[in-house]
């Protein structure tokens, strides 16, 4: 027996999440999502739908995870940072929550949202800001960016003993 996909529901679609921070040190995003189209990699689509050319010299646009959908669809999210376009109305994070799985053989969240997705995609910048000179130049461009990742750089890299059992 082989698994139906809705015709409808493209098998994998790339999200969006156009972060950026306040300076009270709270972020925020805007959702974009397309199907990933014939020829087109996963990154071109996350730079059609943030409106971005391959040459952007100061915006990251980097994959941040996945999930797959009961529907049997995968879905590629993608932080860009900063927003291009932060004039438009965005969602607030009020606090960066990271959903969990149950076990460490079952690492699945039982309910993930698109909060869940976005405080991870915040963390996961923080990291890389931390670790990788090219997102950490591209993002030094943006001060209040930048200092408000380095605050978080801390939580992304506990110490083990610091993580409760």
């Amino acid at each position: 027996m082989t698994d139906q996909i809705d015709a409808g529901l493209a098998p994998v679609s790339v999200e969006t999440l156009m972060l950026r921070a306040a300076a009270d040190g709270r972020w925020s995003y805007r959702r974009l999502t397309a199907a990933l189209g014939r020829g087109e990699s996963p990154d071109e689509v996350a730079r059609r739908l943030a409106g971005l050319s391959v040459n952007e010299p100061s915006t990251v646009v980097h994959s941040t995870s996945w999930r797959h959908r009961p529907e049997g669809q995968i879905v590629l999210t993608y932080a860009v940072c900063p927003d291009p376009e932060p004039h438009l109305p965005a969602e607030e994070l009020p606090v960066l929550h990271i959903a969990q799985g149950s076990a460490p053989a079952a690492p699945a969240p039982e309910r993930i949202d698109t909060t869940n997705v976005a405080s991870h995609a915040v963390r996961h910048l923080a990291f890389l800001m931390a670790t990788d000179a090219v997102v950490r130049r591209a993002l030094l461009n943006h001060p209040l960016i930048a200092r408000t990742l380095e605050g978080l750089a801390p939580l992304t890299m506990a110490r083990l003993e610091d993580i409760p059992a």
